[in-house]
Order: structure tokens, then sequence, then C-alpha cells
């Protein structure tokens, strides 16, 4: 009798057992995870709104400095940026006096036989560029009527507007592109595609529920073509002013220390090298990239590099289509004149030097410069330029989302 017992006790004590593990387990609610604000901030970026605003620059046509139509174009530039919410929007004003205002801007770049400009050893096939100046080129009657005015000498001018950081308003990183153009078409991958990537950014920057650390200024700049003179009027005019409150004490900062320079300069076309004949494929190729750029002898080379490689790990992060490749030949863009004052980058469709100095945009400086000549394909490749810019950008500023 106690022997039952005794395995009566056990049966019990195992099946107490077996209920208490085989009861179901009371999980807590799975806490739902916040979304990326980079990510958020990169999808407010759309194709459609990137190539308006391309369009809306080409009815310019191109642009060309000390025109009617560049200043037609700068006012139409501060329009956007206003509408945006950029109330306080500022011209930096400058005189242009070329010693000879008919001059071409240089050379072929093609024509040079061993180092394209700084910008490394040419590799592979070549085919000759240069900048158009013959208007009947431009089979477009009404194109060739809208840039026939030619450039004057005297005042310039370019636009600048910032949002401010609220931890670190003293503190800023610059976003650059040129609006100028020339070559008698509508100048609308150089620099169209990189001036509306900078008014993109802008935009979606300016929404009142996006707060940044540091500051960020976007600027369009001026006389791109005539030397780089609108980014080095510039650095001679606030170079200087880096960090200093206006008034004393207010915590405003007219021109916030620099922390790094970004320009974008041509961004749509990534065909490929010129073939035997000097033409290059019709349509984007597959494995085009979005080239980003440091002068490994710049003296802020090191800063530059990490800048670069900072945007590099944006890209895979946040773009959508074509990767990043980074390279150290940063050459003759607006970024040039910073190169040696802080940490500057260059992003652009192609290697500056090696690649579109040899011929691998047929259409750079040329009547073909148009919005018609692009197709989707190429403005994505732009698009995708500035959702690399915009996740680099905003990780870089401490940009956050707020109610």
């Amino acid at each position: 009798m106690k022997s039952v017992l005794v395995a009566g006790f056990f049966l019990a004590l195992v099946a107490t057992t077996r209920a208490v593990y085989e009861a179901p387990v009371a999980r807590p609610a799975p806490v739902p995870t916040a979304p990326d604000p980079i990510a958020v901030l990169v999808g407010r970026l759309d194709l459609a709104r990137y190539k308006a605003t391309i369009k809306g620059l080409t009815q310019f046509g191109d642009r060309r400095q000390g025109t009617d139509r560049n200043r037609a174009a700068l006012d139409w530039i501060e329009a956007q940026l206003k509408s945006y919410g950029y109330t306080h929007t500022i011209r930096l004003n400058y005189n242009f006096f070329p010693t000879d205002p008919r001059k071409p801007s240089g050379p072929p770049l093609a024509n040079l036989p061993d180092a394209a400009q700084g910008g490394g050893r040419y590799r592979g096939l070549k085919a000759v560029t240069g900048v158009n100046t013959d208007p009947l080129r431009q089979p477009d009657e009404k194109l060739r009527a809208r840039n026939a005015e030619p450039a004057g000498v005297g005042p310039r001018e370019e636009i600048y507007c910032t949002k401010v950081g609220t931890t670190h308003p003293e503190e800023m990183y610059i976003v650059g592109a040129h609006f100028d153009g020339h070559g008698w078409g509508e100048a609308a991958n150089d620099d169209g595609s990189g001036t509306a990537l900078v008014m993109e950014l802008a935009r979606v920057m300016a929404s009142p529920d996006v707060k940044t650390e540091r500051s960020i200024r976007f600027v369009l700049w001026n006389n791109e073509e005539t030397g780089l003179d609108g980014a080095r009027a510039y650095v001679a005019q606030r170079f200087a002013l880096q960090g200093k409150e206006d008034p004393a004490g207010s915590g405003i900062y007219p021109e916030p220390r620099w922390l790094g320079m970004i320009q974008h300069d041509m961004m749509l076309f990534d065909h490929g090298m010129p073939r035997a004949d000097g033409t290059v494929a019709p349509e984007q190729r597959p494995e085009a990239d979005v080239n980003i750029e440091f002068q490994s002898k710049a003296k802020f080379a090191a800063g530059a590099q990490q800048l670069a490689w900072a945007f590099a790990d944006a890209n895979e992060a946040y773009a959508t289509d074509y990767p990043a490749a980074v390279g150290q030949h940063m050459t003759n863009t607006d970024s040039t004149p910073f190169m040696d004052l802080v940490p500057a980058i260059s992003l652009r469709e192609n290697e500056r030097g090696r690649e579109i100095g040899a011929g691998w945009d047929p259409h750079w400086h040329q009547p073909t410069d148009r919005y018609s000549t692009f197709s989707d394909k190429d403005f994505r490749l732009g698009l995708n330029a500035a959702q690399t810019t915009l996740g680099a950008i905003a990780r870089l500023s401490g940009a956050t989302l707020v109610k």
C-alpha cells in the first residue's frame, strides 16, 4: 500500500512539472522600432521633383554668367528657396573683370598628353573635348536666340541659405553647386543637375519637423565656368568671419566654422569610355556609379578622405540604384578653393580629370547639354547622388525628426 502511495506521489509530481513547463509562456509585447530618421529624410527625395527642378533651370538657357538670363535664373532660384521656407536668403556680391572676356576657357583637355590637369593620368581611349563657342551648332532657333546675349563684365551675384543647427549653430557643412553654364545648350547637366540636387536637399532639410545639431549651408555658385570665381569670392569674403557671433553674445553666427565643403557638378551621365570612333554608348551603363573625389595633394587631404568615405558609407546605406566610387584626383571644381582650408570633396558622374576630360561625356559644354538629351536612367544617377549626400550630411549634422 505504501509503495502505491509513493508511486502515485511521483506520478502527480511528474504531471505537475510537465504542466508547468508545457504551459504557454507569457512574452512581453515587442517594442516598436522607430524608423531611421535619415532613411525617412532620404525617402522625401523624388525623381519627378528632381527632374522638374532641372527642367525649371533650363528655361533660362545656358545661364551664362554676366547675362540677363543668368540674373533671371538667380531670381528664380531665390524664389524657390524662399518657397521652401528659407526667408533669410543671402546674395554674395563680387566683381568679375577678366583680362579678356572673349578668351575661351582653355585648350581641349583631351589634347593634353600626360595628366588630366591634376586629375590623374589618362587611360584608355580619348575623345576631343572643349567648349562650343559657335551658336550655329545649336539647331534650335529659339534656344539660340535665348543664349545670344554675350557675357559682360562687372558685378556678379550668387546665393546661399542656411539650415541653422540647434546645438552647434557655430559649425556648419557647405553643400554647393554652380548654376552658370555655357556652350549654347541648356546646361541641364553642367550644372543644372548639381544645382537641382542642392535645391532639393535644401527643400527636404527646410521641413519644420527636421532639426540638426550643426548648421548646413546650401550655396549656388556663379562664375564657375570662368575659373571658379564665385567660389573664390566666397572664400575671400567669408573665410575670416568663421565662428564669430554677430552681434557679440547673440548666439547668431553669420559664418559658422567650416567643417567640410561638398561640391556637386555634372551628375547625370556615366555611359562609359568613348569607343574607337569617339562615340559613347547611348544608354547609362549598368555599372554606373557616383564618383566621390578628394584631392590627395591638398593640405586637408586626410580629413577630405575621411569625409569621402563617410559619403561612400551613406551611399551604401541609402542610395537605391548606383554605388559610389572614391578617388583622390579632385580638380577644377568649386571645392578646389576650399581644399587647403577645410576637408573638401566633389560628387559627380565621372572622374573630373581623366574621364570627363577624356570625352566620357560628349555633351559637356556642348549644344546637346539639354534636358531632352537625358533619360530617366541618367536622371536617376543624379537622384542617387542626392540620396548619398542627404544621407551623409544628415548623419554628419546630427539630423533628427521632431513631432
